[in-house]
């Protein structure tokens, strides 16, 4: 479904500012598999969202999702089945409209936007059912504007923005690490609630060690810009908070000599 062959990009090459990011990254995943992308600060994992967003174009390799060559497809046309959710809740939300104008923006996701006509009472039925079966009452506030909503209730909303219309592939760039720990849960069960129904293709990244061991049939780990760790199926679920940690320690080991002759 998803599929990365030896994507590289450097920043700035050439100059005294360069920076290596991704050096040889490749990732198959199958459809509706749910992998989770850790790794420290600069392993790499922001930088390889956003060439799947086509925020960020690579030097060499290739992306395809769905058997299709998006490699050199502009952000706003992989906006059309390539959803993401970002870790600031306004990101995703607009402050000065109301739930059902977010949603109803969202419902147009890859289609010629107008704003002149009202939502229907069919629209608004389903907005309705599908933001109740998040348990978070927001369906009683579709008239609210989304400034109103706490932190938690935005990105919950921002999630169900991003998969009103079933995306081919949903990217979850660090979307509770602006949230206190309970807000989180709810949003990470949210979450799995709605990758789980829809059967979605996901990306996860995130830091929270916890979260990657519970969700996802996959866990991907990231050093130095390249893949280190690919677990599956009982390999994912044998593995502990201790064993994962341990992972990392001997990850940074192995790279500090390198770290040290930049």
């Amino acid at each position: 479904m998803l599929s990365v062959s030896g994507v590289s990009k450097t920043f700035h090459a050439g100059t005294v500012d360069e920076r290596v990011a991704l050096t040889d990254v490749s990732l198959e995943l199958d459809a509706g598999d749910f992998a989770v992308v850790v790794g420290g600060n600069g392993a790499g994992k922001s930088t390889f969202l956003n060439l799947l967003a086509g925020e960020v174009e690579s030097d060499t390799g290739t992306i395809s999702v769905n058997g299709r060559d998006v490699t050199s497809l502009p952000t706003h046309r992989r906006a059309e089945f390539i959803a993401r959710v970002f870790q600031d809740p306004s990101v995703g939300t607009a402050a000065a409209l109301s739930l059902e104008e977010n949603l109803a923006v969202a419902a147009l996701r890859g289609q010629r936007r107008t704003f002149g006509r009202g939502l229907t009472s069919k629209q608004m039925s389903h907005f309705e059912a599908r933001i109740a079966s998040f348990n978070l009452g927001l369906e009683k506030r579709l008239k609210a504007k989304a400034s109103l909503l706490s932190g938690g209730q935005r990105q919950a909303l921002s999630l169900l923005m991003a998969v009103l219309r079933r995306p081919q592939l949903l990217l979850l760039d660090e979307h509770t690490a602006a949230l206190d720990p309970r807000t989180a849960e709810i949003v990470m069960q949210v979450t799995e609630q709605v990758v789980r129904e829809q059967q979605l293709t996901t990306l996860m990244v995130t830091h929270n060690m916890q979260h990657a061991l519970d969700y996802g049939n996959r866990l991907i780990m990231m050093s130095d810009g390249q893949v280190v760790g690919n677990l599956t199926g009982e390999a994912k679920r044998r593995m502990t908070m201790e064993k994962l940690i341990a992972t990392f320690h001997e990850t940074a080991e192995q790279e500090a000599p390198q770290t040290a002759n930049i």
